[in-house]
């Protein structure tokens, strides 16, 4: 703030404390003194920087503010004698003091010098004013100088700051323009945000190229295996224009493929409907040893040179759909019995422990080497020592989604050469299946006192010739 400025403020204030103490009046006596009345508010003075004297003309000071104490001198006597209200500035002690100056006269007297009968000088320190504004100035400065430098070091280290996302945005202008998802960002080994953006970035990208990889995967797949039966169907269309007449070995192959190819449809309906979440599954109580006995008996039908054993079956009730539940299980024991060998065994389970349902299925095939195992429940995957038997590879992949739409879980454990074994774990139901006779209590200790664990141990092998 300019110096000029500063005086006028200053001044406006000393001139206001002036006409304060005037209003108390002046009274001229006659032995030629003066009576001047200080406002209450004058009287206990006590700020340090704001101050003042009455003084006569010949400049004895009988009146003063508190705050000078013993000081008994004018504040500044090189304006007097005056006539006329003067400010000046003086240095007392080494502290700038600015004083204002204003006569007294005699009510109704000509204002002259010699009619003057005493002063009023009002002061106030000017250093503190001073050192305020010196301050504010060195923080102004101080400021401006951070301000200054803060926008330079922006200005230096903006493009280095941004240079790893203009990185990121580079490869995913590439990835863009050459559709290849194989490509990563850089700066994952980065701790901050721009890591964390990475990272994140690159999962991304993995999860798309898996996804990308799985659908030209599957689209392959599928022209595969629509692109066989088709062939035969075509085959044996054109023997029997050849030949001029329907053969009957040759409808009987169209009439399986086609058969073949209903079943390839319907299970790639039921994949996309369940990607979709378009599959209703029924919750209802659902007794499973049941189920398992008509699968056994289906598989008891079918012309393989297999024995297939149920080793234990329990009385287990589920929450869920039971057709679902069948297509389960059936999907996991004629896929056993058809990759197990001639003279090979398949073994069922069904128990239950600790609030869950498991139901086992074990064979004594080839079994699966650990590098397919991870892969065995993808779509159309097969592993490539039976790929010359029928099936979509859709199976399992129908079976790990019932499994895990009834809460569940499937998992497999195999060896090569010695046997697989898929064990599928659904949560029992909370309540007790019901008893088929009124008579509980009775029917509960007959069971109890014929079977104390209540599981029903069958061995029933059987081998078609």
């Amino acid at each position: 703030m300019p110096r000029n400025r500063i005086d006028a403020e200053i001044d406006a204030d000393l001139a206001e404390m002036v006409a304060q103490l005037r209003k108390g009046g002046l009274e001229l006596r006659s032995d030629g003194t003066f009576r001047i009345v200080i406002p209450d508010e004058f009287l206990t003075l006590k700020t340090a920087a704001s101050f003042y004297i009455i003084a006569t003309a010949d400049g004895e000071i009988p009146i003063s503010s508190d705050n000078l104490s013993n000081y008994r001198k004018l504040l500044d006597d090189s304006v007097l004698p005056t006539d006329k209200p003067v400010y000046s500035s003086v240095t007392v002690d080494d502290t700038s003091i600015r004083v204002y100056t204003y006569p007294l006269f005699p009510q109704g007297e000509a204002e002259t010098l010699d009619n003057v009968i005493g002063y009023i000088q009002v002061g106030r320190l000017f250093d503190s004013i001073k050192s305020f504004y010196r301050f504010l100035i060195i923080a102004l400065f101080v400021g401006f100088a951070g301000a200054t430098a803060s926008l330079f070091l922006a200005v230096l280290l903006t493009p280095s700051s941004f240079k790893p996302l203009e990185d990121i945005a580079e490869v995913a202008r590439q990835i863009t323009n050459a559709d290849d998802l194989s490509m990563r960002v850089p700066y994952t080994e980065r701790e901050d945000e721009i890591g964390v953006l990475a990272r994140s970035f690159n999962l991304l990208l993995e999860r798309m190229e898996r996804l990308f990889q799985t659908q030209q995967q599957l689209l392959a797949d599928v022209s595969h295996e629509l692109r066989t039966p088709l062939t035969a169907i075509r085959g044996n269309v054109d023997l029997m224009r050849r030949m001029g007449e329907g053969d009957e070995e040759s409808l009987d192959i169209i009439l399986e493929e086609l058969e073949r190819m209903t079943r390839l449809v319907g299970d790639l309906l039921l994949l996309a409907r369940a990607d979709a979440g378009g599959i209703p599954i029924e919750r209802k109580p659902v007794e499973v040893d049941p189920l398992l006995f008509e699968i056994y008996h289906q598989v008891m039908m079918l012309d393989l040179k297999v024995s297939v054993t149920l080793d234990e079956i329990d009385q287990v009730c589920v929450m869920g759909d039971p057709d679902r539940l069948k297509q389960l299980m059936w999907n996991l024991v004629s896929n056993a019995v058809k990759y197990t060998p001639a003279g090979g065994e398949v073994h069922l389970r069904l128990s239950k422990a600790d609030g869950w349902a498991r139901f086992e299925v074990r064979d004594t095939g080839e079994g699966i080497s650990p590098r397919e195992l991870p892969y065995i429940f993808d779509r159309f995957y097969r592993v490539d020592k039976s790929r010359s038997q029928s099936g979509s590879g859709l199976g399992l992949s129908i079976a790990r989604y019932i499994a895990q739409a009834h809460g569940g879980s499937i998992e497999v454990a195999s060896e090569v050469d010695q046997g697989t074994t898929f064990t599928v774990l659904l949560p029992l139901l909370k309540e007790e299946r019901p008893y088929p006779d009124d008579n509980h209590e009775e029917a509960e200790e007959e069971e109890t006192s014929q079977k104390p664990t209540g599981i029903r141990a069958i061995r029933t092998p059987f081998r078609r010739p």
